[in-house]
Order: structure tokens, then sequence, then C-alpha cells
């Protein structure tokens, strides 16, 4: 079936339907029914300020959901994908006990069980299944709540939706669990191109066994709901008959799922009472109401949306997803509207689409703001809001329209979106729940921003703009770098540029557009796009003050998290720490190509240490190892290790050694002190673009300085 016309603004509604419902139901997860009623009423908008808790959270529904997605571009965008390759992907991005999953423990969490179970080389589909973890174990909720992705790059195609989701579903769930998820995916698949719920329940049973459970309650549920017309009576039934009671485990996909078809039955076809019955019925609240609010956004489009309160206003395409690829980690539903699109258009041999040049920030989906909003600090004393409009782009069809007030000396109006963890205080509450923000930044010194600007032909007064930046400086104080000034006449076009000033390593927490004027202004201003590019070039050492929030723009994936520090307890500037295997600390973005990197390495007591380029992940990189059998080595890590290049190279524990490793195209050379050990081609040239980071296997290594900048090749 060929890909319906409007596919994209389709996968944009089911994205944003999926993280407004996961934003309605966090605050109170797990909460009965009677206490949920009691306590806070219908569930018709977010609750989250009632409740005192952040709107845009990490959450194991979200991050699962876009990540595990990326083993079909990872391997390919093959029809074919397997269930073990699905695993693959799993151990690439999960770092272990510290991000995308409940981390409950083997034969309490479902996902860590299954987790383990891929660590010890036990692939999937056995990983996840009845057979390996038992049935309890196996046939929870997760492979429900993962598979949205998995549909919409199956726009009309149900029945390979069902087939994506039994085999991801299978890394970690067996029975009855993947039955659920395949109803699911099957019903989103279809939505694509059928506006009829009983017509997509019809569609998706057809891929299940008529003798399951998860039939018999669909039909259960169907029967009730043609005899009482009262949502409430009906939850009731659902839950004498297949509740908690009769389930075992923590969260169940039986119980979870039959809410789910009661808020699409019940729900009269509208987005925000169909998300009020999947929350206000208890249980797996973020779970349901995100599959919920993924259908009906797939199946009545961004009008649908718009029926009811304003959702997507406070949301403003926001969302993480904190991974071992940190770079990703901050971003956006139009990002990730994209990601999934492209994955769609290469199952049906299509060509990859590029707005406006693959621009990061681009608005070309109607209402997309990607992040940015006004900047409310004391100091800008001016006003500004944001807002989606048809037109005044060279290249799209939309842009972000600025409307700015009260600008003056002294007055200024700012915009902006987050390029890392919004401040240390989000970044601990993220801690204590037990869905960590795991990141990079994502905009580093030495690249080069680009935005495309225009002032609307109705401004009465000339103004002056620039690009700015907030960086973490000393003690984590916010602090404010600002590129040139460009004046814009009413009706006036621009391109700014600015090259990111060196921030002496600290991270960028946001970029933005920043007005003035020397007289008082107000108007419009339209942002056609915003993008940066290029390698970075930026030092890493131990800041002068204590900065938390430069330790966290390291991604770590080593054993001892807690002494990854350069504070009080250790002289160096990391003192890396890995009891089994192979540990990485990480940092950088996919973005980054063609660069160098060096490392002032100190090894102590470990097997190995090195330095890694184009890291995509846990398991997706190059790297140059110091190993213990007195040999130094180029590798390639995808999947497995294979050693591009050894010799012969005796070292000492103790001794400081400066590695280097340049990449560039095909092209590998690695350095010791300065000296070249390897220069060398991957033919194959899988791994294009990655992060940086520092290895420590099994030991104890030192390191007092990381640098990187582009390539001299």
């Amino acid at each position: 079936m060929p890909i319906p016309d409007d596919y994209v603004e389709r996968v944009y509604a089911g994205v944003l339907g999926k993280i407004i419902g996961v934003y309605l139901g966090r605050p109170f997860e797990g909460w009965t029914y009677e206490r949920i009623t009691h306590e806070l009423g219908e569930i018709t908008y977010f609750v989250n300020e009632q409740l005192g808790v952040p709107l845009i959270v990490t959450d194991d529904d979200i991050s699962g959901t876009f990540t595990f997605l990326r083993a079909l571009p990872d391997y390919g965008n093959r029809r074919d994908l397997t269930p073990a390759q699905i695993g693959q992907t799993w151990l690439n991005y999960i770092i272990e006990r510290r991000s995308i999953l409940w981390w409950g423990g083997r034969g309490n969490s479902t996902e860590h069980t299954a987790y383990l179970n891929l660590k010890e080389g036990i692939p999937a589909p056995r990983s996840g299944s009845i057979a390996q973890n038992g049935k309890v174990v196996a046939q929870q909720i997760g492979a429900q709540i993962f598979i949205d992705g998995w549909a919409m790059v199956a726009p009309g195609d149900p029945e390979l939706a069902a087939d994506l989701a039994c085999r991801a579903g299978s890394v970690s769930h067996d029975g009855e669990a993947l039955y659920g998820a395949q109803v699911i995916a099957a019903m989103e698949a279809q939505a694509f191109v059928e506006p009829d719920i009983d017509k997509l329940i019809d569609t998706a049973v057809r891929f299940i066994p008529n003798d399951s459970i998860i039939y018999r309650m669909i039909a259960d549920i169907r029967n009730w709901h043609s005899r009482d017309k009262d949502w409430r009576k009906t939850r009731e039934r659902i839950a004498a008959e297949y509740g908690y009671d009769k389930y075992g485990g923590n969260c169940h996909i039986v119980p979870n799922h039959g809410l789910i078809i009661l808020a699409l039955l019940y729900g009269e076809d509208n987005f925000q009472k169909s998300l009020m019955i999947a929350n206000t019925s208890g249980w797996d609240t973020d779970c349901n109401s995100g599959n919920v609010g993924c259908l009906m956004g797939i199946k009545n489009g961004l009008d649908g949306l718009a029926d009811g309160p304003d959702f997507r206003g406070v949301v403003a395409d926001r969302l993480y997803l904190p991974t071992a690829d940190g770079g990703r980690a901050i971003s956006d539903a139009v990002a990730e509207t994209f990601h999934i699109v492209n994955i769609g258009r290469s199952l049906s041999g299509l060509e990859p689409l590029h707005p406006k040049g693959d621009a990061r920030f681009h608005f070309d989906l109607p209402g997309s703001v990607q992040g940015f909003q006004p900047d409310e600090s004391v100091e800008a004393r001016g006003t500004a809001s944001v807002e989606n409009v048809d037109g005044h782009s060279r290249r799209g069809a939309r842009s972000l329209a600025i409307r700015y007030g009260g600008v003056a000396t002294g007055r200024t109006a700012r915009v902006a979106t987050p390029t890392f963890v919004p401040s240390e205080a989000v970044a601990v509450y993220f801690e204590q729940r037990g869905y960590r923000l795991i990141c990079s930044p994502t905009l580093y010194s030495g690249q080069m921003v680009e935005a495309g600007l225009a002032a609307a032909v109705e401004n009465r007064t000339a103004v002056a703009c620039n690009l700015y930046v907030r960086v973490y400086g000393e003690k984590d104080q916010k602090v404010i770098l600002r590129g040139p000034q460009v004046e814009l006449n009413p009706g006036a076009e621009t391109v700014l540029t600015w090259q990111m000033p060196d921030t002496d390593g600290a991270p960028i927490a946001e970029v933005g557009l920043e007005i003035t004027s020397a007289r008082r202004a107000d108007g419009t201003l339209y942002l056609d796009y915003l993008t940066w590019n290029g390698a970075p070039r930026v030092t890493f050492h131990r800041p002068k003050q204590r900065s938390l929030m430069w330790r966290r723009a390291w991604v770590n994936a080593l054993d001892h998290e807690d002494r990854v520090d350069y504070g009080d307890w250790y002289p160096e500037m990391f003192r890396l720490l890995q009891n089994r295997g192979r540990g990485l600390l990480i940092q950088g973005t996919r973005e980054w190509t063609d660069y160098q990197v060096s490392a002032l390495l100190a090894p102590h007591l470990c097997k190995a240490t090195g330095l890694a380029a184009r890291v995509q992940g846990m398991q997706r990189y190059y790297a140059l190892l110091l190993c213990t059998d007195s040999t130094v080595r180029l590798v390639k890590v995808l999947d497995g290790e294979i050693a591009l290049a050894e010799k012969h190279f005796p070292w000492e524990f103790g001794t400081v050694y400066d590695l280097g490793l340049q990449v560039q195209g095909r092209r590998l050379v690695a350095s010791v002190n300065g000296q070249t050990i390897f220069d060398l081609e991957d033919r194959e040239n899988t791994l294009t673009g990655g992060a940086i980071a520092l290895i420590c296997e099994e030991g104890r290594v030192g390191c007092e300085q990381v640098a990187v900048q582009p390539t001299t090749l």
C-alpha cells in the first residue's frame, strides 16, 4: 500500500499524542481508580502543577518507544529485521541500571530480566520467552508500551505492524503481552487509512489467536459497550473479570489493555475524552494514556489534538530520550517524527525527507515550535511569544513567528530552546523518581550556528537581533554569550551566523534569539530555521569551580558513577573505575563526523584502556586500546569487536599516555604520544559519525584532559 499523502503530519500527531498521553498520566501512575476520582476527579488536563511535579519528564514509555525503533536504521531499514538484532539494539543503547528501563530486578521487572538475559548471551526471542522467564514475568505490559513506533513506520499495513510488534516485543515479553502489543500496533497502522474504531478493532484481532485472553476480553468489552453507555460501569466489569487480582506481577498486560479498549470505545472519537477515560480509570495510567494518545493522534490528525484544551502549547514539542547515545537525549516531537517518517519511507523504497536542508529546527509542521519558548527571566524585561505560521520561509512552507513587545533600551526580548539539561534541580528530581536524564549537550564550542530570519513588513521600527547561548559557568550559574548583532528593518531578511566561542569545556544549556532596540519596539520576526554544523573545537578539563553540570555532560556507562568526578576525592579530572567488562565515559553527538580526539590517560591495574571515536552507543564505535598483553590495537566495535590493526607496544601502569584518534571519511589515524601508530581505511565505513569516549576495562584509569577539534588530515 502506498504511503498516505498526509503521512508526515499524521506521524507528528501520533508522536504528540504519545507524549501528551504520557505526560498526562505520569504524575499518578499506579493510582487506583478510587484514589484518582477522590483526589483529582476526572483527568481532563495536566495535573503536574497540582501535584508539584515537572510536566516534561523522562519516562520509559517515551524513551523505549523512540529508542528501540533505531534497530531499523542501525541495521539498514530491512524488512527482515530479526528479534536478535533488536535485542542487540537494547544492549547498545541501554546503560545498565541507569537508562530507559525500570530496574526492578530479575524476576520482578520484565525488562530488567530480559536485559540480563541478553547480557548473558541469551538472544531474543528466547530472552523474553515464557520458557525462559515464566508466564507471569513474560506477560507484563512492556511490549505494549514500547510499540507505537513500529506501527508508525507501517502506515496502512497492519500485517507488517503486527509482525514488527511481535518481533520487537519478543525481546522481553511473550504470550498475551505480545498479543496486546500486536493489537495496538495493527490498530495504529490501520488508523492512517481507517477512521472507524470498530473497524480498527476488527482488523487488529485478526492477528492474534481467537482463544487468547486478549481476544476474549476485547469481545467482552465490546459486548458490554453495546449494552451500556456508561464507561464507569464497564470499567467495573473489567476490574471484576480481568483486574489486577486475577493476573500476577506488577503491571500485567491484560487489565491495562482492557482499559485502552475501554477508552477507545467510550471516547466518542474525541482525543480529550479518550485520554480522560484512560487516565481516570487508574492502573498504569501513563502507559495506557500514551498508547491511546498515539492512536487517536494518528487517526484524527493534528486537528483532533486541538478538539479540546490546548495540550500542545505547554508541551512545546519537548521530550527526552536518555540513552548511551547522549547527544540525542534532548529531542523534540518534530525531530522524532522525521526519524520515524524516513524509516517508513525507506521500508517503502522511498528517499528520505530533508526539511530545509536537514536544519535542526525548521518549524515546517503545523503548530510546531520545537522547544522554543519565551525567556521570562527578570533581566529580559521585554515580552515575547512564539507561534507557528504559514509562509515566511525560503525553503519550506512554515516558520516560527516571534512576537515581541516592550523592547527598548534595557528591555530585551528573547526566545530559546534547550540544548542540554535545564537545571541541576530537574536532573536530581529525575534521578529520585527512577528515570534519569542522561545526556550530552547538542551544541559545542567551535560549531557554526546559522539562522534564517525575516522582519514583518508591518513592523514600525527596526530592531537589532543576535543569536545567544546560555552556558553553565562557575558554580553552575548560567551565563549569556552573544553573537554579532544585525539590524533588521521592516520587511528585511538576513542570515545570522555565529561560530560558537570557547566555553572552556562548560556545557551550553540553550540557544536562542535576542531582540533589542534603542527605542520602544513592538512587532514580529519570523525564524525560518536554526541549525549548526561542523566539528567542535573544545578542551575538557577540570573546572576551577565545582560544577555538577559539567560532570553531567558526560554519559556515564561505567560501574562506579559516583566516583566519576573531578571533586575532592581524587586529583585527576576523572578516575574511571570498572569492575567487570568494558565501561565507557561518553560525550558528543551522532552528528560529529570528521574530527580528531586526544586524551591524557594513566592506566592503573586495568585490562585495557583507550579512546573511542564515532561512538553510537555501548556497542558501536572505533577505539584505540592499550591492552595488558603489551599491544596497542585499533578496533571496530559493531555487535562484536573486530581488530583493524595491532602492534607490539610495551607500556606501563602509572604512566600517562597521550592517545589520539582521527576520523575522516573512511580513514582512521591513531597515535600514541604524538607518534602515528596506525593509518588505515575502513572500507565498510559503517560508522560515519558519533561521539567520543574514554574506555576503562576491568580496573582503574585516570584522565587529565580531553580535546576534540576538526581533523587535520
